[in-house]
């Protein structure tokens, strides 16, 4: 199922034992598309600390109450390797991280988690974990702030056409297939889903998304699917 991060921010997060806070953001790999980080905010627990959770810790949402299960303990949590907010998140924190928790790190692997398309409860054997914690100089990180690219303006082909609003999300594998965008005057205000297999890159200098679709292309997209929800 696709969720909209929007509709996840600020829900309350709750250990096997407790309540732990509340999201406050993600970290998305921009090259591959994919959530790896929930960033959590822990108020007056841990004195406002940020944490970062990953998929592989995620047991359920409790849409009713809304509230996402983790399948962590609350002292798991804390004792979990600190984030320093003002710098990007470096290898070398991933690494001790991976190592902390036990699960199989997704930069060594062809899938998408690694050795396969979705984070794994079941930790490697412990055996392994040494073996496959390596840094790799040639890793090229991509993590990038939702928080921080929403409001990104669109450039298509043949000019902008609003700006970015949400990422949508499967709540299995969470990969992001599609960015949620305010079209604005250029298409009445409408919100519209745009491919992230159609992303070309983003320049963070100039806050855009840079797209290779015009915006007719676009237009009729979303027409085609309003038609075929429609029937």
């Amino acid at each position: 199922m696709l969720i909209n991060t929007r509709d996840i921010n600020g829900m309350r997060l709750a250990a096997s034992d407790g309540d732990i806070g509340h999201v406050k953001d993600f970290y998305f790999d921009d090259v591959n598309w994919v959530v790896r980080y929930l960033v959590a905010d822990t108020g007056s627990w841990l004195s406002g600390r940020l944490v970062l959770l990953s998929p592989h810790a995620f047991a359920r949402f409790d849409e009713a109450a809304g509230v996402l299960h983790m399948s962590l303990t609350r002292s798991q949590i804390e004792n979990s390797p600190s984030i320093e907010t003002h710098r990007p998140v470096s290898r070398q924190y991933e690494i001790d991280y991976y190592r902390y928790y036990g699960w199989p790190a997704y930069w060594n692997g062809s899938a998408m988690w690694g050795m396969g398309g979705y984070p794994v409860m079941v930790p490697p054997p412990i055996t392994e974990i040494g073996d496959r914690l390596q840094v790799h100089h040639r890793d090229e990180k991509h993590l990038q702030s939702a928080q921080a690219i929403t409001g990104y303006y669109i450039q298509t082909v043949d000019g902008p056409i609003g700006n970015v609003r949400a990422l949508m999300v499967d709540d299995r594998s969470w990969t992001v297939p599609e960015l949620v965008i305010e079209a604005g005057h250029w298409y009445s205000g409408k919100e519209i889903l745009l491919p992230t297999s159609k992303v070309m890159r983003i320049a963070y200098e100039e806050s855009k998304v840079f797209v290779s679709l015009t915006k007719e292309e676009i237009k009729k997209t979303h027409e085609h699917e309003l038609v075929g929800a429609s029937t």
